[in-house]
């Protein structure tokens, strides 16, 4: 097997694995976690992608936006990306929001969306990826 498909799958395992954390985080209120985590499995889902497709070494960056660029995924998926990188930072640090902390901002239906958009983007990088 070459090295870059097994790097795919490693990614995308870890992925798929964190999705189960974000889930956990939707049902257990925790929102803001929930978020960051559905980037996380959404970046680490596409980095797969680009291990597989491209036989990459390395895949940097944390911009879903940028990472999908190149790939054939549908509009409305990618069109769902901006909205997942808004959750990189913000959900995380209380000086990413004014007044307040991430805990008391981010919302049940905020959560609900972004587990429903990582699962697209899993199910999206799992096709490409041939899993």
């Amino acid at each position: 097997m070459k090295e870059s498909r097994k790097e795919a799958e490693r990614w995308w395992n870890q992925a798929q694995n964190d999705l189960g954390y974000a889930e956990l985080g939707l049902s257990g209120g925790y929102y803001a976690q929930a978020c960051f985590q559905c980037h996380q499995v959404s970046e680490k889902a596409l980095k797969a992608v680009h291990y597989a497709q491209f036989d990459k070494r390395f895949v940097a960056g944390h911009s879903l936006v940028s990472l999908s660029r190149d790939l054939d995924f549908p509009e409305s998926l990618k069109n769902n990306l901006p909205i997942l990188d808004q959750y990189y930072i913000p959900t995380r640090y209380p000086n990413g929001l004014p007044d307040s902390a991430p805990y008391e901002v981010y919302t049940a239906e905020q959560a609900q969306h972004a587990v429903e958009v990582a699962r697209e983007v899993l199910e999206a990088a799992r096709r490409r990826i041939g899993l």
